[in-house]
């Protein structure tokens, strides 16, 4: 995903044009926001239960193949769960027909091993595989579901089917204590990459930030524990740490640039810049059931709102480090400043980033009072009803 950009589609020997954006290179498809999982940190949109009518198989073949011929390389199957998607392995029969490289994010929950065998026959390149935690116990509360053994039952699977065993684990308050046993479950399970992202406060880790928000020492602590398991264990695992937002002192070039490379398409077909976007007042979405593909990256008023730098106020607009992390987060600039044109507040030179730091700070001071914390909110259909 971080790979460089063409300036013109695959295959072409045309000159660029400049007065157009260079091509999407990974387009993520968000085939459901149906999931079994109940995570407290998703970052599906909080109001997930009213977005209905999700595209059809003839409609994401459509989005497909207007996508590679605009020069997307990349696909990813997400959701939500998208094994929730009977046409799964369609989709990615299809996929695999127009030349993309393919990636299914799931839990693992459907999956069966005469489905997995469907999806190496329709030419499924990648599993990314999910767990909440190395204990059943904390698996199974984060999630609130009974899925700790069949994610291990599946991770088999996935060796079995010869792909890369990626796995995936969110990394919190609750959770951080065990990065070692995660790591440790990681090599019993002879995964090749370990993702240990720890948690973005949107969607539902936002309701949640309170109970998950952790303190700086618990960073730090993890973060020592990986390096030292990658001394240990050099190449057999490859170990990715990702810091969360509020304790960096420089924005993440979110989404490597607005409209740079991200293409995402909801269930109900609403094209998003980020996997956030439709939460930012004022900014005009377009759909795929509406608009043709390309006019939505090149024209639509939602790919183009901060795209480049003529919409950056200050410190960004001057700042030197513009181009490099192109002004930060614009959901978290909303959630945090109030303004999604605003600098993101986590960078140092924001004139907010003292509310991050009381934010810390109190997460902090919190946890060393052992204050009693209200309970998570799950994320369910009946809560998305209520906050949505």
């Amino acid at each position: 995903m971080n790979a460089p950009v063409s300036t013109s589609p695959i295959g072409s020997t045309a000159a660029a044009d400049t007065t157009r954006a260079a091509p999407p290179y990974w387009l993520l498809a968000e085939l459901t926001y149906r999931c079994p999982l109940h995570c407290v940190f998703c970052y599906n949109p909080v109001n997930y239960d009213s977005i209905k009518n999700e595209l059809t198989t003839a409609e994401w073949f459509d989005v497909m193949q207007q996508a590679r011929a605009m020069g997307a390389v990349q696909l990813g199957f997400s959701g939500g769960e998208p094994l929730l998607r009977d046409d799964l392995e369609d989709l990615v029969a299809e996929a695999h027909r127009l030349g993309f490289y393919t990636n299914l994010i799931t839990s693992g929950i459907g999956m069966t091993e005469p489905r997995i065998a469907a999806l190496k026959t329709a030419g499924l390149d990648h599993i990314q595989l999910s767990f909440q935690d190395s204990t059943q116990e904390l698996n199974d509360f984060l999630s609130s579901t009974k899925t700790f053994e069949l994610k291990k039952k599946i991770a088999l699977l996935i060796k079995k089917y010869d792909y890369p065993m990626v796995m995936n684990c969110v990394l919190h308050r609750q959770n951080l204590p065990h990065i070692d046993k995660i790591i440790e479950m990681a090599l019993e399970l002879d995964a090749e990459y370990l993702e240990l992202a720890n948690t973005q406060y949107y969607g539902w880790a936002m309701k949640n930030r309170a109970q998950l928000l952790p303190t700086r020492e618990q960073l730090q602590e993890a973060e020592a524990t990986v390096e030292r398991y990658r001394e240990k264990i050099g190449k057999k695992c490859k170990l990715l740490f990702v810091v969360p937002d509020y304790y960096e002192d420089r924005p993440k070039a979110c989404m490597n640039g607005w409209g740079a490379v991200f293409l995402g398409i909801a269930p109900d077909g609403m094209a998003l810049p980020c996997h956030n976007a439709r939460d930012l007042p004022g900014l005009s979405l377009p759909n795929v059931r509406t608009m043709p593909l390309d006019d939505i990256w090149q024209k639509s008023h939602g790919f183009n709102a901060y795209r480049g730098d003529d919409w950056m106020q200050e410190p960004c607009r001057s700042c030197s480090e513009k181009s490099k992390d192109f002004g930060g987060c614009r959901c978290q600039a909303f959630m945090l400043a109030g303004d999604p044109a605003a600098t993101d507040p986590v960078c140092s030179k924001s004139p907010l980033r003292g509310k991050v730091d009381e934010i810390i700070l109190v997460a902090a001071n919190r946890i060393s009072a052992k204050v009693v914390e209200q309970p998570m909110i799950f994320r369910t259909n009946a809560n998305s009803r209520s906050l949505g």
